[in-house]
This record gives structure tokens, sequence and C-alpha cells, in this order.
């Protein structure tokens, strides 16, 4: 069966059964939304926000691309589509939290791995991986000898700890941390076996969500 045509065949299991029993919310959605939560995660299609925190719509504001990359502020040429979501996030619908959730067997890390090899991810994925950047040259400091698998799996996590740094680059993300309004934070989730690690504040590190 065609891909579209299974979506279109979801959208009328959905509209039968779930918005259904649910009207009431989606109304309500209809008229705004107040998000308490910003999600920033990666394109891929095996990791769903959603599911993963098994939340409702209206709870999560998400942007998602390749990597679950944040660039640093800045202005002029370029088309900001990271930047623009969080400002709205932030400025407009005024979320509590900022939650950066990266993956195992992420491919855009993996493309940052490739690089240092002269491989090319193409026109558009090379130079967006190049925000990690930085982040691969610690790992690399740290682990000198290691082997790509594991420079890749170690990225992933550093990643993360870079886009959170990233975003207190942006002004209004900084005053509203300050104030006290917003919080940061980082996660990351295996695929395979369904165990979120989420970044310790207080000690750089990830650790396992207990269930």
């Amino acid at each position: 069966m065609p891909a579209f045509r299974e979506l279109v065949d979801g959208y009328k299991r959905f509209r039968t059964g779930r918005w259904r029993y649910e009207q009431a919310l989606y109304e309500r959605l209809g008229e705004g939304q107040s998000p308490g939560t910003m999600v920033i995660g990666c394109a891929d299609s095996r990791v769903e926000p959603a599911e993963i925190f098994d939340t409702i719509p209206g709870q999560m504001f998400v942007v998602r691309n390749v990597a679950n990359l944040v660039p640093p502020y800045e202005v002029g040429g370029g088309l900001h589509g990271v930047s623009a979501a969080l400002e709205f996030a932030v400025k407009a619908l005024k979320v509590r939290y900022i939650l950066v959730v990266g993956h195992c067997s992420c491919g855009g890390i993996r493309a940052a791995v490739e690089a240092l090899d002269g491989g090319s991810s193409g026109e558009f994925i090379a130079p967006w991986v190049e925000i990690a950047a930085e982040a691969r040259a610690r790992v690399l400091e740290r682990m000198p000898e290691a082997g790509a698998d594991e420079i890749a799996a170690a990225l992933e996590h550093e990643a993360i700890r870079s886009s959170i740094a990233n975003l207190m680059t942006f002004p209004f993300v900084r005053e509203a941390v300050e104030a006290g309004e917003l919080t940061l934070r980082g996660a990351w989730f295996e695929i395979g076996s369904g165990d979120l690690l989420v970044l310790n504040e207080s000690t750089g590190e990830f650790e396992k969500v207990v269930v």
C-alpha cells in the first residue's frame, strides 16, 4: 500500500475514533495553545516525542531537525528555522521548559563523525551537522583512540550538552533562565530498549530513568 494512502487511512481511523472521543479537547485547542514545554528533537522517524512522553495534543511545542541540534544565536543571513521556533516558544508561548532530546544510532551525528574522514553527507546536511563541531572536538580530545562507533555514541550525548549551551546564547532564553521563568533540560532515548536517560544538571552526566 502506498505510504500516502496509509496516512489517509490513518486519518480516517483518527477521525472516527480518537477525535470523536476527544472532541472537546480539540475544540479547545482550536482556540489557541499554551504548551508548558518545548521539545527540540531529531527528525528521525523512530523517535516520536509524543509517544515517548505519552502526551496529548497541546502539551508540547515540538521542533525537529537533523540530529536535534540548536545553532548558536546569530542574526543576518540565512533562514533560521530553529531560532524562529525558539523565539515563538519562549517569547509568545512562554514555555517553562525546553527539552533537547537525542537518541541512539543518530544518522545526523554519524554524518558529523564521518566528516572527519572527508565524508560528505550532502549539500545541506554536511554544513548543518557542523553545528556539533565543538562537541565533536571535545569527544575526540577525551577519546583519541576511539573508533567511529564509540565516537558517534559519545557525540550523541555531547551534542545535547552543546545544544543546551547554544540555547543560552540567545538573549531572550538567557533572560528567561536567569529570571527563573525557564529551565533547560536534556535527554537521550535508546530506541531498542526503550530506556530514557536524562541529563543531570548538577553532574553533567546522563542517568537512566527508573521505571
